[in-house]
């Protein structure tokens, strides 16, 4: 029987923006993470992390240390065997939760915890995570979902009904993605920060490489934006998908002027439009962009949405539709399962939030279960993809033509190279002396 013994927890911090990366009309920091590793008692060691923008990643690991005493000492058997319980013991920490309720620092550290425990539990069982769950039995799954507050959107009956239709041709939607992958659209072409002549040239590159459907970052000048987003255009041509994200900056009526504008070069969607928490705002954007656009262009949004609770709202007010979850701002992969279900109840294609330090790693195993045992289709979907920090990963991902390989690695993807952690971290890393 597997104990967790220890939580170790190491602030690890890359020096990205001198360059850029990551830059966009609200952010411009150094890739972090806060990243845990679950120590064992003979057995194998759970890594998980949450995603940080630089400087307040030290906050996120004391959020960890604080939450750690609900992780230590349990086996994974009894985590297993009432994942609920478990999920709450953080979520509900009788007096951390006053610090959220289940978002922000807190919710993110839960959901670094919460991930290396699933990380744990693929290893043992010799299985990538996406494999992990998809063969897991509907009761299992359903079990691991924490329905409250979500009822009256989803039920558990509900919830049963989709992931057993959701076995219905998985061996041949596993033999496609065998086969071709999973389809990717690529953010490292449109960075902010990045002049025309290397847009232009990045665009170039990354449609050489097989990508066809490409995001650039929107939020400064309106004229600026328009300008950049004809070059992506011309580049990639009138077929190929062209992605905006304007990072929260716009108020809702000046995003619905900006995309009065910028609806010339015939966008896929546009990415938070507005303030993350701006349910009723969303929806009017949503209605004004089908109307601009005759339908061609929706409004996606869930990589700064705090939990099931905001996405639930979002679904019914019919204000997305792209769902982007994120795997470190939620409470880790149980809370992602309610997310992924409440989609699939709403119709509504989930497309997760990637880049960042480990994000591709983790959310490709969330993809690829989603199309295997909820989703079920390709039809919309697509992972982000950005060039970035994959080599500090012991598994990284892997492409090919635009598309994500599977992973075959038993875990979660989420352990970092020893070498990278102790190179990065801060404050008393090389790189950062």
């Amino acid at each position: 029987m597997t104990t967790i013994v220890d939580v170790e927890v190491h602030d690890v911090r890359f020096p990205t923006a001198a360059s850029g990366d990551g830059s966009d009309a609200i952010n411009r920091g150094d890739y972090s993470a806060t990243y845990v590793e679950l120590t064992t008692d003979g057995g194998p060691t759970g890594a998980g992390f949450t995603f940080t923008n630089g400087r307040g990643n030290e906050i996120t690991c004391a959020a960890v240390r604080a939450l750690a005493h609900h992780v230590r000492g349990r086996t994974v058997a009894e985590i297993a065997a009432e994942p609920v319980a478990f999920w709450r013991s953080l979520t509900a920490d009788v007096q951390l939760r006053w610090l959220g309720p289940e978002k922000g620092v807190i919710h993110m550290a839960t959901g670094a915890l919460v991930n290396a425990v699933w990380d744990l539990r693929a290893k043992l069982a010799g299985k990538p995570l996406w494999r992990f769950l998809a063969e897991a039995p509907t009761d299992e799954l359903v079990a691991t979902v924490d329905f409250h507050h979500i009822t009256d959107a989803l039920t558990p009956d509900e919830a049963a009904a989709i992931l057993d239709k959701g076995r219905d041709g998985l061996a041949d939607r596993l033999a496609g993605l065998e086969r071709d992958g999973f389809p990717s659209y690529t953010t490292s072409v449109g960075w902010l920060g990045y002049p025309d002549d290397q847009v232009r040239a990045l665009t170039r590159d990354a449609y050489a490489a097989g990508w066809r459907a490409m995001k650039m970052k929107v939020g400064g000048r309106i004229e600026d934006d328009l300008r950049r987003a004809r070059i992506i255009r011309t580049e990639i041509g009138p077929d190929a998908l062209l992605m905006m994200d304007a990072n929260q900056v716009w108020d809702v009526d000046e995003a619905i002027a900006a995309m009065g504008v910028l609806a010339e070069v015939d966008p896929y969607w546009i990415e938070e439009p507005t303030h993350a928490d701006d349910v009723l705002g969303h929806a009017r954007i949503a209605r004004a962009v089908t109307e601009l656009t005759g339908g061609r262009c929706r409004v996606a949004t869930g990589e700064v949405a705090a939990n099931r609770v905001i996405f639930k709202q979002l679904l019914q007010a019919e204000a997305i539709g792209v769902m982007q979850v994120d795997a470190c701002r939620v409470g880790g992969v149980d809370e992602v399962l309610a997310e992924l279900l409440l989609a699939a109840k709403f119709g509504v294609p989930v497309c997760p939030h990637a880049g960042g330090v480990g994000l591709c790693e983790y959310v490709q195993h969330l993809a690829v279960f989603d199309h295997l045992r909820v989703g079920t289709s390709l039809d919309g979907r697509m992972v982000e993809y950005v060039d970035h920090l994959h080599e500090h990963f012991t598994d990284p991902v892997r492409t090919r033509g635009g598309h994500y390989l599977l992973p075959t690695a038993p875990g979660y993807s989420s352990t970092m190279r020893p070498e990278s952690i102790a190179r990065y971290r801060f404050p008393d890393g090389p790189a950062w002396r």
